[in-house]
């Protein structure tokens, strides 16, 4: 269990589709202090997956982050509400099948005769670091 995963079972537990929460109450949560310097920055409350760890986990719980003031250290999470569609599973080819697009660019391409494909498009390209 990572060191947020206790804020995403909060956020998860909600009734509401807004979760307005102070920073002390995040900390209260997750049972710990939040990063130093993440109360003073706006950007480590967005709501870019790559951001930071505690990011993924109010993602993971439907939730994003909205109203974020950082000078009177808080914070407004709202539920995610996603129409979510399930695709048929694509079939996977037998041992002898192929994929249904292999070779569906075939023919498109057309090479004359003659062209060395391996040969520099640009001779003197490699002229230019000497």
């Amino acid at each position: 269990m990572g060191k947020y995963a206790r804020l995403g079972e909060f956020l998860q537990a909600q009734r509401t589709k807004v979760v307005p929460m102070t920073f002390a109450e995040i900390e209260r949560v997750i049972g710990g202090k939040l990063p130093p310097n993440s109360p003073q920055y706006p950007a480590w409350w967005s709501n870019n997956p790559s951001n930071n760890v505690m990011t993924k986990v109010w993602l993971a719980a439907g939730f994003r982050t909205e109203q974020v003031d950082v000078k009177s250290r808080k914070v407004v999470f709202r539920r995610i509400e996603e129409k979510r569609v399930e695709l048929p599973p694509t079939p996977t080819p037998g041992k002898d099948e192929h994929h249904p697009l292999f070779g569906a660019l075939k023919g498109l391409i057309r090479i004359p005769p003659g062209v060395d494909l391996t040969e520099p498009a640009d001779p003197g390209w490699g002229k230019v670091y000497e």
